[in-house]
């Protein structure tokens, strides 16, 4: 070993200085020339209520620059093919590091899309499989379900030399496609008579399929192709006019000198509409897929979504597909009992990446998981287990609350996570609500004080203890603790929903009954079956989304920068009608998306002129100020106000504005009151969706379900992305449901609503198959007192007892 000679220098290194990351003037979004110093290798914790600009100085300022910056590290030609970023609005931005960004946006959800295939775990599986499979079948391609077999030969021109040689050559790749669903695992039955009306002609209005209206390129190509006469009525048509209508392969046919592909009805359908996720169509859409398709379990897979050849392949009598459909902990054991020098390096990746699921809390999920059926915390989750064993130091993690639909018992084990990567030489970055989370933080920084436009300054930037000790807003929630209802103050139950025998997934044949008329809360560690028992056996045991159920889940909010709230919630369908009666003309003069939008950008508000590889810039509309509408449309007033100046309106000030007067809308106030119910008050009208805050869409789709008509209300984590002072406002909110003679179901892990129940389910007492039981029902107050299960003992502790 060399030794080093000489004296220490006093001095410190000039490179040891640079230990901050400075922030000046950030003003993205809602923030209001921000101006903090975070240490780096810290963890530091970014508070504040939901839509205060937690996440645009986060993932808007510091995560975007950095990756700004490191895209523009490459060549010209690598940047085109990369998404251009604008510099954020700051002054300064110094001291970055590569910053990792972990969020909660859902996994892609393509139905080929599953666990295994987005952590990579499958396609260590498939070289396993490739090598040590008995019998041996073919490359880790023959065990791909994204793969198909294919073969083709044929003849090809070889230049040798000055001659041309022809030489017949042929190919074949094989791979573990089932051939009759094409690797989705299901495969589809099509209702023809939801997709036409047989007695009509297609001229008549024959098909009942959405968008495919003979008015427009359709009816060009259905009555130009020649291949039936589109006057005849359907049920009249040949068996070959029928099957070209339905069946028909891409062909290429001219109209009016205008080439065109004619494809039959049925697998135009299928690329247009059932290769997406159902969850994922528009409402219309949605339920003409629902109406007119079943969905069954492929029989010649029986849902593995593998041919034959991949199954019959195996490793100490385990296929693939029985290795994919384990529970991955168990997996995880049978990888581990495998010796096999000669593949020992593979063994080793896939038993860590294996070993990372378990370690995170996800060992209760399969690697044939589809990746669109994941929460959003199961989804950050996933992509947390990449950087778990990472060599990689000095760089920033960027986190969007870890915590959302962890158990309590759960989130110690994140902390313990985040406080590794730390420890390992990294800067921690994470935007959080849970006291819990908050607690570890080495930094703290509170914004707000409040949300949207009231929000976007430091009001806090120290300690964990001098946050509590400091007067904000989080300071003085931080120890909030909801107290357990007393016997005399728990409702009584009107009514049960009886469900027998479910089996859902991990459910264990469950008796149980859910009181009416009630605020029921449904607990349990994350995986014991929560989710199975209220979306999927309750649904199915005669409780269906028409007969009076709202169902308000986590799936994300659908937008573009042309969506806003009043778009969203319909509310801007009474506002239009209102002008339009009270100036005498159309309704659509008052839409930016249709008749009234300003000619210039569109309706947009904003001109964006693309600069290929450098970022795209946006300017203000000359011509309408951002306005978005024709400057004729700003002539039309109602109650002294025109179009413009009411989407501009805060909720407040325009649910005051709708409600007496000239500008009195009964409609729009009604959907404005309830936005205000959600705390939902401070945002304008017109703002658009796409800055939103989770926890504002969470909310702002809660607002619009409770304006359905329904007796009982599911909510799955209505707690998701909502500050401590928020929560008391929504337990306020359930307890006016309840009052007004409605039964809500929530699925919930926050402390405070099951102490606000009625009555309490918990299920467990593991996940997977530890779970899918009911291990206690009765009051919070006799959980607490019990303390029977991981649910009580975290209960108990939180109110003090």
């Amino acid at each position: 070993m060399a030794k080093r000679s000489g004296a220490q220098p006093t001095e410190p290194h000039l490179a040891d200085s640079h230990d901050l990351i400075r922030v000046h003037g950030a003003r993205e979004n809602n923030l209001k020339d921000v101006s903090i110093e975070l240490p780096k290798r810290r963890l530091t914790v970014f508070t504040g209520v939901s839509g205060s600009g937690k996440s645009s100085l986060v993932f808007g300022t510091i995560a975007a620059e950095s990756q700004r910056l490191i895209n523009e590290t490459y060549s010209a030609f690598l940047q085109g093919f990369m998404p251009t970023l604008a510099r954020p609005e700051v002054d300064v931005l110094d001291g970055l590091t590569t910053v990792i960004t972990v969020d909660q946006q859902r996994l892609g959800t393509d139905p080929r899309s599953t666990v295994g295939t987005a952590t990579d775990a499958n396609a260590m599986l498939r070289i396993l499989f490739s090598r040590l499979g008995k019998p041996y079948i073919g490359s880790p391609k023959a065990f791909a379900f994204n793969v198909a077999s294919i073969s083709g030969a044929g003849a090809v021109t070889v230049e040798r030399g000055t001659r041309t040689v022809k030489e017949r050559r042929s190919f074949r790749i094989t791979g573990g496609m089932c051939p009759r669903c094409e690797g989705r695992g299901s495969v589809t039955d099509i209702d023809l008579t939801a997709l036409y009306d047989d007695s009509k002609s297609l001229n008549e209005g024959a098909l009942t399929i959405p968008g495919y209206s003979m008015d427009g390129w359709y009816g060009r190509i259905f009555t130009g192709c020649g291949f039936f006469d589109p006057d005849k009525p359907i049920r009249r048509f040949t068996k070959k006019q029928l099957h070209d209508l339905l069946y028909k392969e891409p062909t290429k046919i001219k109209i009016e000198g205008i080439n065109l592909t004619y494809e039959g009805l049925i697998p135009k359908i299928q690329k247009s509409m059932l290769s997406k996720d159902v969850d994922s169509l528009q409402p219309h859409v949605r339920a003409f897929v629902e109406r007119a398709v079943t969905f069954t379990t492929c029989p010649d897979c029986e849902g593995t979504r593998l041919n034959e050849g991949a199954r019959s392949s195996k490793i100490k009598g385990i296929s693939i597909a029985d290795a994919c459909a384990m529970e991955i902990r168990d997996l995880a054991a049978w990888v581990r009992g495998l010796a096999e020098p000669s593949v020992a390096p593979l063994l080793t990746a896939l038993q860590q990446t294996l070993d990372s699921f378990v370690e995170i809390g996800l060992g209760y999920l399969s690697l044939d998981r589809p990746s669109g059926t994941l929460s959003g915390g199961e989804a950050q989750r996933v992509k947390m287990i990449r950087h778990l064993g990472s060599s990689l130091t000095d760089t920033t993690y960027v986190f969007d609350e870890p915590t959302t639909g962890l158990h309590p018992h759960d989130i110690q084990r994140m902390n313990d996570l985040l406080l590794r990567l730390r420890d390992k030489g990294n800067t921690v970055l994470v935007v959080e609500h849970k006291p819990e989370l908050i607690a570890i933080a080495d930094h703290v920084v509170d914004l707000g004080p409040g949300a949207g436009t009231a929000g976007g300054s430091v009001c806090f930037e120290g300690t964990v203890e001098g946050l509590r000790a400091g007067g904000t807003l989080t300071g003085r929630h931080f120890d909030d603790r909801a107290a357990v209802k007393d016997t005399d103050a728990v409702r009584k139950p009107s009514g049960a929903l009886q469900i027998r025998g479910a089996s859902t997934h991990n459910l264990q044949n469950v008796d149980v009954d859910i009181p009416l008329g009630v605020l029921t809360v449904i607990t349990g560690v994350a995986g014991s079956g929560k989710s199975s028992l209220v979306h999927g056996s309750l649904c199915q045991q005669g409780v269906a989304p028409g007969e009076g159920v709202v169902s308000v889940d986590q799936a994300a909010i659908r937008g573009s920068r042309r969506s806003n709230p009043a778009t969203y919630t319909g509310l801007l369908d009474p506002v239009r009608k209102a002008f339009a009666k009270a100036n005498g003309v159309k309704p659509a003069l008052f839409s930016a998306n249709s008749e009234g939008a300003c000619p210039t950008c569109k309706g947009a508000g904003v001109v964006y002129t693309d600069l290929a590889i450098m970022a795209g810039v946006s300017t203000t509309c000359e011509e309408c100020d951002g306005k978005r509408f024709d400057a004729a449309v700003l002539e039309y007033r109602l109650g002294g106000r025109d179009i413009s100046e009411v989407l501009a309106m805060p909720v407040t000030e325009a649910a005051e504005f709708f409600a007496a007067g000239e500008a009195r809308v009964p409609a729009a106030h009604k959907i404005l009151e309830r936005l205000a119910d959600v705390g939902l008050g401070y945002l304008t009208l017109g703002q658009p969706l796409t800055t939103l805050s989770g926890g504002e869409r969470q909310r702002l789709k809660l607002a619009t379900h409770l304006g359905e008509k329904g007796g009982i209300y599911i909510l799955d984590e209505p707690t998701a992305g909502l500050h401590l002072a928020d929560v008391q406002q929504l337990l306020g909110l359930l307890d006016r449901l309840v009052d007004s003679g409605k039964s809500v179901i929530v699925v919930e892990h926050h402390q405070a609503v099951m102490a606000h129940a009625d009555w309490l389910i918990d299920l467990g007492p593991g996940a997977g198959h530890d779970g899918g039981k009911i291990v206690f029902e009765g009051t919070p107050a006799d959980l607490v007192a019990a303390r029977s299960t991981l649910t009580g003992e975290h209960l108990a502790a939180y109110v003090g007892n």
